[in-house]
């Protein structure tokens, strides 16, 4: 596992600086940037940002400094607290602004709006530093008929399409596990915030960067609006059908894995498991008929066909799931490792289903030093952090302990912007940091 202070090494966002409004959808894009080692630092209000009070909370203990959410994603920030509402407020704020590269905010079009009221103008600013680059996250956009909507999460999931794939077929759509939406707008923030930040070094001229949640995640439905485009069909959920026999998720003797062997055609065909299964024993009825020529892999490459376009009969029906409880069976009496690293040597398709601690004692990731243990000053422990989503050899991702609310109110306003001790004091004693 890596040690990582965030001090050690080069850093690919080194000379670049980002003003940071903690919010839901511009977390996922501040974590990254922070990662890269760009100077994000996170301007809360007295008291710390909300999203310091998302569960869970280490030790169940509801306190700002124990969200792991919070933990998570302003690792490597830094944190200046300012009341934007202040009368003292803009001018140290104005101060701030003019020494980032991006900034960085999310919200409805409303919150968005009382934000350039109080200092928070792009076209103010570029009006000072043309070359700033503005990204501003919103649930639907900033324009359009449902743009003032309100649009945490699940409505996101629901409203882009996502939701409706997920599920049973037999039952109501699902939501995705939480965040998505948050997590898709904010990494196609960050993306679109790299490509303006370049454009602005080439020519000088900054940009306003928005994203629509409901546009970031409508982009993963992969064919489902060309399905209904061209072809006037609405793709369904497909839950855990197991159409296919020796395709799915299935119980393990000590969790879930997912085979897919059954059902593509890579990786070594359904004949493969067959024999592993004729091995240990369990073959059952399996090499017998008519279950054998089902079974065959030219007649399971017709009946799969056939399954997709929802043209099965019933008799084949009855024989794919025959053939698959078998398989399941076989499954069933075997852990988890021994079918994935077995089913890896005979060239399977078959996969562990990983907890999250399976994830954190992986053999593989830990092999890596993917994991990097910080010491979080204000738990008076170490932290084990996830990894990069990527890896730059010649300057690597670092990982920083998460701030406290205004922990670097001194360095920043005092050192860097040049307020005096008093001004720092009159403000603190004003409530305005």
């Amino acid at each position: 596992m890596a040690q990582n202070d965030g001090a050690s090494e080069a850093r690919a966002l080194a000379d670049v600086r980002v003003l940071h409004v903690p919010h839901p959808f511009t977390l996922p894009a501040a974590r990254l940037f922070a990662g890269l080692g760009a100077d994000v630092i996170a301007l809360e209000p007295p008291g710390g940002a909300p999203v310091r009070s998302i569960p869970p909370f280490l030790g169940h203990q509801p306190t700002p400094d124990r969200s792991l959410y919070a933990l998570f994603y302003l690792a490597g920030q830094r944190s200046v607290t300012l009341d934007l509402t202040h009368a003292d407020a803009g001018p140290p704020l104005q101060r701030l602004i003019d020494t980032c590269a991006i900034v960085l905010a999310g919200g409805t079009p409303a919150e968005l709006e009382a934000l350039a009221a109080h200092g928070l103008d792009p076209d103010a600013a570029r009006a000072r530093r043309p070359a700033q680059v503005w990204v501003r996250i919103a649930g639907f956009g900033l324009d359009g008929p449902h743009a003032r909507w309100l649009a945490p999460d699940l409505v996101g999931v629901a409203m882009s399409g996502i939701m409706w794939l997920a599920g049973y077929p037999d039952r109501a759509p699902v939501m995705p596990p939480w965040g998505q939406g948050y997590l898709a707008a904010g990494l196609r923030a960050a993306e679109g915030a790299m490509l303006a930040l370049r454009m602005a070094e080439m020519t000088g001229e900054g940009q306003t960067i928005e994203v629509s949640m409901q546009e970031a995640l409508s982009m993963a439905q992969e064919t489902a609006m060309q399905t209904w485009d061209m072809r006037r069909e609405l793709r369904r959920r497909r839950g855990d059908e197991h159409i296919v026999p020796g395709t799915g998720t299935y119980l393990a003797a000590d969790g879930y894995i997912v085979s897919m062997v059954g059902g593509s055609r890579a990786g070594a065909p359904l004949s493969v498991l067959l024999d592993w299964m004729e091995e240990r024993g369990m073959i059952g009825e399996l090499r017998q008929e008519p279950l054998a020529t089902f079974l065959s892999d030219e007649s399971l490459r017709f009946y799969r066909l056939r399954a997709q376009a929802n043209q099965v009969a019933a008799d084949e029906r009855r024989l794919a799931e025959r053939a698959d409880a078998t398989i399941a069976a076989f499954f069933r009496a075997h852990p988890r490792r021994y079918l994935y690293e077995e089913g890896q040597r005979r060239r399977l398709l078959i996969a562990a289903v990983h907890t999250a601690r399976d994830l954190v004692e992986n053999a593989q990731l830990n092999a890596r030093g993917w994991y990097h243990a910080v010491r979080q000053p204000t738990l008076g422990r170490e932290v084990i952090y996830p990894g990069p989503p990527f890896r730059l050899m010649r300057t690597p991702w670092q990982t920083a302990p998460a701030p406290a609310p205004g922990e670097h109110n001194r360095d920043i306003w005092g050192t860097e912007l040049g307020l005096s001790a008093r001004d720092l004091a009159a403000l603190a004693g004003a409530g305005a940091i």
